[in-house]
């Protein structure tokens, strides 16, 4: 008979210490773990780059952004760099491997997107990029330049749903609403929605004189040298503000008249959405849309295809082909289209200087990344580090 003996292992026996360097590396780990789970499911923050959202929001806030509202996106590019959106800081490269992919999943939120909420979001149009012009969208490029122009003067890629640009918005209408605009004002299911009284839009001021001491305007919140711009006309400026601002500067006697500075109804740019040469439409003019909703059905004729091509095509994912004066969706003949998700129209407040829905249409659902939820840092381009610092936008809210 065979025996087998076993030491016991002696309890007193210490263990094995790690090392300085081995601590380190372990509390490295965990912090980039932990951050990362905090950073996809709960709280993100956010730099305002841009003036599209002002006077709401301005360049220079930094904001804390809810994964948590809305339902957190399970992640579409799992395997990437923590902390890189889409470009390592140094190298330029990819800071994701877009191998392997996931389908669109969402975690149960708190609430639905509602009309007015300041939402952030994955640029619709950002699925293709030209790197060398990446402050430039590339559907405009084309338009402009010609589609072998620009794809043999740049490098062109595409990048996945939640690797494209972050953008700021917010969100004027939801899925099912109809969506018009006339002379500036925009309507929600007729309905007319006034800019809210942080947003703002550009007039046209005319003087009595010449003679105009400008300083004044600096104390009704102007910034003389971004916000008031000479026009040809005498004595006229365009003047970018809010209504109330306009309003204190309506009330000075040596002003003559104040008018919105809005596109006439008549005038075509053919850089809005859906960049129809049939529509006669422009930023301050256009409509009505009718915003996709996830089970609706829509007639594919002529009509309804400059709007919704790119939403059937690209967003959801179908072969979309036209057969003489047929439609073939994934190679069968079809005359309607249901669609899969909700979708969004997104503007920004600063009507006049945001690329918005009105250039770009819709945002899908899965380009949702969460709500906007306050303010906890903000800084201007003045002064010393403390001066910079806008302490009166400290930890307000987002409305």
């Amino acid at each position: 008979m065979n025996y087998k003996f076993w030491k016991k292992k002696d309890s007193t026996t210490p263990k094995k210490k790690k090392t300085k360097g081995r601590e380190w590396v372990d509390a490295i780990v965990f912090a980039v773990v932990a951050a990362t789970i905090i950073r996809v499911f709960f709280i993100e923050a956010y730099t305002i780059p841009t003036g599209s959202m002002e006077r709401s929001l301005l360049v220079g806030d930094f904001l804390f952004v809810s994964k948590v509202n809305y339902g957190a996106r399970i992640p579409m590019t799992p395997v990437a760099f923590p902390f890189a959106h889409h470009t390592m800081p140094i190298t330029g490269t990819k800071a994701y491997w877009d191998g392997v992919q996931w389908n669109y999943r969402r975690l149960p939120g708190l609430s639905d997107i509602k009309r007015n909420d300041v939402v952030v979001f994955n640029f619709p149009e950002g699925d293709t990029v030209a790197l060398q012009a990446q402050d430039r969208n590339y559907y405009e490029l084309v338009r402009s330049l010609g589609w072998s122009a620009v794809n043999s003067q740049f490098t062109v890629t595409s990048r996945p749903v939640d690797k494209r640009e972050n953008y700021i918005k917010r969100c004027i209408g939801i899925a099912g609403d109809v969506i018009s605009m006339k002379n500036g004002l925009v309507s929600v299911n007729g309905k007319p929605e006034m800019l809210k009284p942080t947003g703002q839009i550009t007039y046209a001021v005319k003087f009595k004189s010449a003679d105009v001491n400008f300083a004044v305007f600096t104390d009704m919140g102007f910034d003389i040298q971004s916000d008031i711009t000479a026009l040809s006309d005498a004595n006229t400026y365009e003047f970018t503000g809010t209504a109330e601002m306009l309003e204190q500067v309506r009330k000075l006697n040596y002003v003559e008249s104040v008018k919105e500075n809005t596109a006439p109804g008549t005038y075509q740019d053919l850089a809005v959405f859906p960049h129809d040469k049939n529509r006669i439409w422009n930023v301050d003019n256009f409509g009505p849309i009718t915003i996709p909703k996830k089970g609706l059905t829509v007639q594919l004729d002529s009509v309804n295809m400059p709007l919704y091509e790119r939403t059937i095509r690209i967003y959801e994912g179908n072969k979309l082909e036209k057969s003489g004066n047929d439609w073939l969706i994934n190679g069968q003949k079809a005359t309607s289209y249901t669609f899969k998700m909700n979708y969004y129209w997104m503007m920004g407040d600063n009507r006049h200087n945001s690329l918005d829905s009105r250039y770009w249409g819709f945002v899908p659902e899965d380009h949702v990344v969460g709500k906007a939820l306050f303010i906890w840092m903000s800084f201007n381009d003045h002064g010393s580090f403390f001066s910079k610092i806008r302490w009166n936008r400290l930890l307000r809210g987002i409305h």
